[in-house]
């Protein structure tokens, strides 16, 4: 697969000004290098003392009339127009409602994930919700059945937390026998993170005052195929939120506008969109997809169900495929790792196909359910070469291999999938997926 080649911005490449030291196989150096000055940018062209004048001189077409004015809403550059999610349809076009989108994780940085490029899932396509229309009744095993307008809801006191959220079929390419050859985001593009803001669900709970034999809730959605899923009570007291804004806007129609419920770290599938019931109940009502969907198959035939917690995972998302290398020299791989556990404790970088590993430098990040950043410089000598991150969580929980991930479930399991992502280098730059 040919691609585009990495230039500034995309991928930083760097000249040196003294060696650096390796802290591992495969050309990877300190992440302390930068800091101490031992390499610089070397992606800028060299100019004449006289450029500087010359380039005030030479005004761009740009300079020289106004610009637009101000919009009502703001859009990408027209130049930025290949920055886009990757859709696909689960059964084609005899349902065209039931399927999704992919976010470009290779073209982004930082951690926030744009609400246009926020992944979508759905089951059978996105309602058109009025939201002066839409209810949210909670019922079933509480004193005090409650019934909310949207604008009653706004009259909560709300909180914000930034939280990914992750299908629990992402990354299911693969486990498929061959490597798939697409993009980063087309592999692991289902899942984004945001920040959302919202009112505690267990705020509306103790209004409606839960009844002592009640030990799960059932959320349902408003779209077509009432989409729903039974979740514990105890994660419902603990941080669950009724989310009404992502990243400062109200939600988009495909994130679940009006309203959404969130579940921090669990799969997607739960923070069921377009809320418009919770129903508490004894114990779990075995929805389609708790059962013949979203449970996990084994060796020996048998699957198992509520594994809700999504695992530790990485992902280098510069290099990746779609893009070559300018050639041998200094370059800063970069990623993003997240975990259903809580914070990213480690992440660790190999650039000779697993013998040795060096911790990458992480961004700081104050939510537990958050992306995180990481980066370690590395220097390319030109030769065939395998990257590879490696994540750790707050619990000690570690990525493991695809040998190991696929030893532990059966040959149909598409779910939870979590192992080490190797990108493949050859000797002209270009990067593909390998296992």
């Amino acid at each position: 697969m040919r691609g585009t080649r990495y230039g500034p911005g995309v991928l930083t490449r760097f000249a040196s000004v003294s060696d650096p030291i390796p802290v591992a196989g495969g050309g990877l150096l300190s992440r302390r290098a930068l800091l101490k000055g031992a390499m610089v940018m070397g992606a800028g062209a060299a100019l004449p003392a006289t450029a500087a004048d010359e380039h005030l001189g030479a005004a761009m077409a740009w300079q020289k009339t106004p610009g637009r004015p101000p919009t009502g809403y703001g859009n990408p550059s027209r130049f930025e127009s290949a920055v886009t999610r990757t859709t696909y349809h689960r059964y084609g076009a005899i349902a065209l409602g039931n399927g999704g989108s992919f976010t470009p994780l290779e073209r982004l940085r930082g951690t926030i994930t744009p609400n246009g490029l926020h992944f979508e899932r759905h089951h059978q396509g996105v309602p058109d919700i009025d939201p002066a229309k839409h209810r949210l009744v909670v019922h079933g095993l509480v004193r005090r059945p409650l019934r909310f307008s949207i604008d009653a809801l706004g009259r909560y006191p709300m909180t914000s937390t930034t939280a990914f959220i992750e299908c629990a079929g992402n990354s299911f390419p693969n486990t498929n026998d061959k490597p798939p050859q697409v993009t980063c985001g087309e592999i692991h593009g289902l899942v984004s993170c945001s920040e959302w803001t919202g009112v505690p669900l267990a705020m509306l709970l103790e209004e409606a005052g839960v009844r002592a034999d009640a030990k799960w809730i059932v959320a349902e959605g408003a779209d077509a195929v009432s989409m729903h899923r039974s979740i514990p009570i105890e994660k419902v007291r603990d941080d669950a939120l009724v989310a009404l804004y992502q990243n400062g806007e109200r939600l988009r129609p495909e994130q679940g506008y009006p309203v959404r419920l969130l579940l921090p770290g669990w799969e997607g599938n739960m923070s069921v969109k377009w809320l418009h019931r919770l129903e508490l109940v004894t114990a779990p009502v075995q929805a389609r997809d708790e059962t013949s969907h979203y449970t996990d198959a084994l060796p020996d035939g048998r699957a198992l169900q509520f594994t809700f917690e999504m695992g530790v995972k990485s992902v280098i998302t510069q290099p990746s495929p779609g893009w070559m290398l300018q050639g041998p020299g200094y370059y800063d791989i970069s990623g993003l790792a997240w975990s259903g556990a809580g914070h990213v404790a480690r992440v660790d970088v190999s650039a000779d196909g697993g013998r040795t590993w060096a911790p990458a430098e992480l961004m700081e990040t104050a939510q537990p359910f958050a992306f995180t950043r990481f980066r370690l410089p590395w220097r390319w000598d030109g030769g065939p070469v395998r990257l590879m991150s490696r994540a750790m969580d707050e619990r000690e929980q570690i990525q493991p291999t695809r040998a190991e991930w696929m030893q532990r479930y059966g040959a149909k399991q598409r779910y939870h999938y979590h192992a080490i992502q190797t990108w493949q280098v050859d000797d002209m730059g270009e990067v593909s997926n390998a296992y």
